[in-house]
């Protein structure tokens, strides 16, 4: 029998376990991602965990005080998460007992839920915020159709506008939007085939980034200066930038799943970052920016190569480049350097919203706010921008 309740923080281990096995799994399903909006912003998490009502799930209830005793002496000896690899997952050690790995609930599957609740922009169930995907995880359709029945539930006791699941295939039966795609390919092991994938015009944009003598730094000590580029881009391009400590907290709660990359000119000026994720075989470049006005220094070509030198290096075997919005300028670039974008499905069940929600800035209702957010200040939108960005999600 399948029970479907909501997550304990004695669950982290199992729920990250089935995450990193599970094919769809993904760095935003992981309860580190969890940890980080909660401690960011405080937003509310009603995560879901399907588990089957086993002799095991019951030793697992009545173990869980014993376990957190072993779980608070082992915090002790090692404050730095392991690598996010299927081999070496989160909160699971080689020294562990097996009778308490047995002991833990046989999870047949999940969904992590975020409830956002804004005068401007709504009150909804999200899954995941701040994340290119989120929705269910299950071992098969069945476990899949009550995790979204329990969700739809939730949605509709707490009279939210509507439930929003961030799929990459589609589920039976629910609206969708197809505003995003994706897009990634491989990375080879040989610096030279990685760079002859890359079609010819993105190779002599790079050339030209080398040619003014563009640097690349890589560190996390390098959060001040990358923040730096971040606020100036978002604010160039019309949008409230996020509060620093996101990214502070992304670097304390990732740890060695996390790094910056800092382009500067020869001045040393800080003109391009990003901060990419790791997990598992792949590299995800997730939040970036750059400096319009040294634009011609073609520093996001020059920013990539490096970024994707580097994974291969580090034997990365995906690049993953990220969602982007059809025909935006994002999307243009990662086909100009060689990427087949893939739709995403992001699906919704309304509640109390008459129609298909679109916090998208391309939509015409917010191009007149985009354009008095550019006109502000610089500094008044690093002080005002953080609070309305929490609700961006």
């Amino acid at each position: 029998m399948i029970n479907i309740r909501l997550y304990e923080k004695m669950d982290q281990q199992a729920w990250d376990n089935y995450v990193m096995h599970h094919p769809r799994g993904t760095i935003f399903h992981l309860t580190r991602w969890k940890k980080v909006i909660e401690k960011t912003f405080g937003h509310k998490s009603y995560y879901l965990i399907a588990v089957e009502n086993t002799v095991s799930s019951m030793q697992y209830a009545v173990s869980r005080g014993q376990r957190s005793e072993i779980r608070e002496q082992k915090a002790t000896t090692s404050n730095q998460p392991p690598s996010l690899q299927a081999s070496q997952l989160p909160g699971l050690q080689a020294s562990q007992p097996h009778s308490l790995l047995a002991s833990q609930p046989k999870v047949t599957g999940i969904l992590p839920l975020f409830r956002i609740k804004s005068y401007f922009f709504g009150d909804y169930l999200i899954s995941v915020p701040f994340a290119e995907l989120g929705g269910i995880l299950a071992d098969d359709k069945k476990v899949e159709r009550m995790l979204l029945d329990r969700a739809i539930e939730m949605a509709e006791e707490m009279k939210c506008d509507y439930l929003e699941l961030r799929n990459r295939e589609q589920i039976e039966n629910l609206p969708a939007k197809s505003l995003y795609y994706n897009f990634r390919r491989e990375i080879f092991s040989d610096h030279d085939q990685n760079f002859k994938a890359i079609p010819r015009k993105a190779r002599r944009m790079i050339h030209q980034g080398e040619k003014y003598g563009l640097i690349s730094k890589f560190g996390k000590h390098l959060l001040p200066e990358f923040y730096g580029v971040m606020a100036r881009s978002f604010h160039s391009l019309g949008t409230p930038i996020f509060p620093i400590k996101l990214f502070r907290n992304f670097i304390n709660i990732f740890s060695d799943n996390v790094e910056i990359l800092l382009i500067q000119n020869k001045e040393k000026i800080p003109i391009a970052g990003v901060l990419t994720f790791f997990f598992k075989d792949q590299m995800l470049p997730y939040y970036a920016g750059s400096l319009f006005e040294y634009r011609e220094l073609a520093p996001n070509d020059f920013m990539y190569w490096a970024l994707m030198s580097y994974g291969c290096e580090k034997g990365c075997e995906i690049f993953d480049f990220g969602r982007s919005k059809i025909d935006t300028g994002s999307y243009h670039f990662k086909r100009h350097w060689g990427f087949k974008p893939v739709q995403l499905s992001y699906q919704y069940h309304l509640v109390r919203a008459k129609e298909l929600p679109n916090l998208s800035p391309a939509n015409p209702k917010y191009r007149k706010k985009i354009d008095l957010w550019r006109k502000m200040p610089f500094k008044l939108t690093k002080i005002l921008g953080p609070p309305i960005a929490q609700y961006l999600a």
